[in-house]
């Protein structure tokens, strides 16, 4: 996925942004700016849990006869843990707003 390659710029802390910047990117007024980012967000928070699930599937049809396996794969934990650490699609939405990566 090519929105997973730059991911790691995001931070996955809090920080407080300059409404009046975002509108300045954006060309629109706050609230408009906030639906549209939200829309965005919920397209990469689905692209990322397609993303997601699809790999998972492949370890639940290689795992199919063994529910011990299933429990205990190591790969398995580590991906999931790889997803939990990352930012939120709201973060990412905003980032690449600020970035001019997506034009509103």
């Amino acid at each position: 996925m090519s929105f997973l390659r730059n991911i790691n710029k995001v931070k996955t802390n809090t920080e407080t942004i300059d409404c009046i910047h975002l509108e300045e990117i954006s060309g629109k007024n706050i609230y408009e700016t906030i639906c549209i980012l939200e829309k965005i967000s919920q397209k990469i928070n689905n692209k990322i849990k397609e993303d997601l699930y699809s790999k998972l599937e492949e370890f639940h049809f290689l795992n199919k006869n063994n529910l011990e396996e299933i429990f205990e794969n190591k790969e398995q934990i580590e991906l999931s843990k790889l997803y939990e650490k990352f930012p939120k699609p709201t973060s990412i939405s905003i980032q690449y707003l600020l970035e001019k990566k997506i034009k509103i």
